[in-house]
């Protein structure tokens, strides 16, 4: 399905935000920003470079700029979904009136966006240190050839296989996923790899 469909598929269904979504992409109209449609989203790019995605939740209509971090938050209406969650930032509404009484704002959320994007900004995301469980130091004292090659991973990839090593409660079960893994890590692989 081309992109114009699914983006006329997306403002006209109904739903609880949609007369929230075509006030907000009402307001992107008046951008040099492109409407694009990304993650079952519409996404609103800069020669090709993601700036804002607009979205839906439970309680909430939400426009996300991708590198938010880097907005000054003037008017205090910037949200950061999660703690580790380090460039995006969300503009959050109940209701498509409180999109309305903050027009002003949104738009200038939104053009601050795009001068951010335009001066090629990037944001320095910090890797939190994640330490090795014990289970699988235990192993990598034995087996150095297992050790020097989960050392060659990236540390995205590194970082997930401890993430779901530590997701066991019990050592056990800890020390059965370092083994599991071996193979995967061995060939170089992020434990989704097929």
């Amino acid at each position: 399905m081309e992109k114009e469909q699914k983006l006329q598929r997306f403002f006209e269904k109904e739903s609880q935000w949609q007369s929230a979504y075509l006030a907000i992409r009402s307001l992107m109209e008046d951008t040099e920003l492109e409407e694009d449609y990304k993650w079952m989203h519409p996404c609103y790019t800069l020669k090709g470079k993601n700036v804002v995605l607009m979205h839906g939740f439970k309680v909430y209509v939400a426009l996300l700029f991708h590198k938010g971090a880097l907005i000054e938050d003037k008017f205090n209406m910037l949200v950061q979904q999660t703690e580790n969650v380090q460039s995006a930032r969300q503009l959050r509404f109940s209701s498509v009136e409180e999109i309305h009484d903050k027009q002003e704002q949104i738009k200038w959320y939104i053009n601050e966006a795009i001068k951010i994007e335009a001066s090629g900004k990037k944001i320095e995301k910090q890797q939190a240190e994640i330490e090795i469980p014990t289970e699988m130091a235990e192993i990598f004292a034995e087996d150095e050839a297992y050790e020097s090659h989960f050392h060659e991973l990236t540390p995205g990839r590194q970082r997930a296989y401890i993430i779901d090593i530590n997701k066991a409660k019990k050592s056990e079960t800890r020390t059965n996923r370092v083994m599991k893994h071996r193979d995967k890590i061995m060939l170089g692989k992020g434990i989704l790899d097929k």
